[in-house]
């Protein structure tokens, strides 16, 4: 008797297979004719956009959308970056995140270079180099942030990436996000008042020279990178 009730669960479980099977199957057809139309709806509004608006926007569109499937395809979350290494000892994503880091990072310091190398200076180049006021308010406002990641289960790449796969669940995070961003804009003027205007500016390669300056800089980014790498070692163990 046991046997042939083992038999019989056996033979249920290969029918519901089958069955999830042909249904995944069929799933996916509707996918991929969804996503022929969606292709072709980018190209028509990519073309609308360069005739009736300009090229420069019909190229934002596309790199936009490129973007967007480049976010998805990766899973490229920061809250994930963080939270992977020490819940379920994954490093792939945060060791991504600090090589994007070191490669932007190399980018910019020779744009900088080249740029000071020609004469220009942090003052009439501020708002390209992005020198910053570091006080409090970065404080607050990196507390803040982590925590609302933390509550919405993703940063706002995250965010977006996993409305666009339909859960529903995270525009209520896109709209607290939103209002967040319009109450800082409107508190803007205190925190300049009380903080901003009384913080110190620093640039590395002023403060230190160039060479120290990125010696420092992609030393700690090759110490976070070890170090995930033994949190995450440390997890599977």
């Amino acid at each position: 008797m046991e046997n042939q009730s083992a038999i019989s669960a056996a033979r249920e479980a290969r029918r519901t297979n089958r069955k999830s099977q042909v249904n995944t199957s069929s799933n996916g057809g509707i996918q991929i004719g969804i996503g022929i139309l969606l292709l072709i709806a980018v190209i028509v509004i990519g073309y609308v956009l360069q005739a009736n608006v300009s090229p420069k926007v019909s190229l934002m569109w596309i790199f936009g959308i490129l973007f967007g499937v480049a976010l998805q395809r990766s899973r490229f979350c920061f809250t994930a970056a963080v939270r992977d290494p020490l819940l379920t000892g994954s490093s792939s994503l945060a060791k991504s995140v600090i090589i994007a880091i070191a490669v932007a990072s190399a980018g910019f310091a020779a744009i900088h270079y080249t740029l000071l190398a020609k004469g220009a200076t942090i003052a009439t180049s501020g708002a390209f180099f992005f020198v910053k006021p570091v006080g409090l308010h970065t404080a607050v406002g990196a507390f803040l942030f982590g925590v609302g990641m933390v509550i919405a289960s993703g940063c706002a790449s995250g965010t977006l990436m996993r409305i666009g796969e339909g859960f529903t669940m995270q525009i209520v995070a896109l709209a607290f996000f939103i209002t967040g961003v319009m109450l800082g804009i409107y508190n803007r003027p205190f925190w300049k008042g009380i903080s901003i205007s009384k913080s110190p500016t620093v640039y590395l390669p002023e403060t230190f020279g160039w060479f120290p300056a990125l010696c420092l800089h992609f030393g700690l980014l090759l110490a976070c990178f070890l170090l995930v790498d033994v949190i995450a070692k440390k997890y599977k163990k």
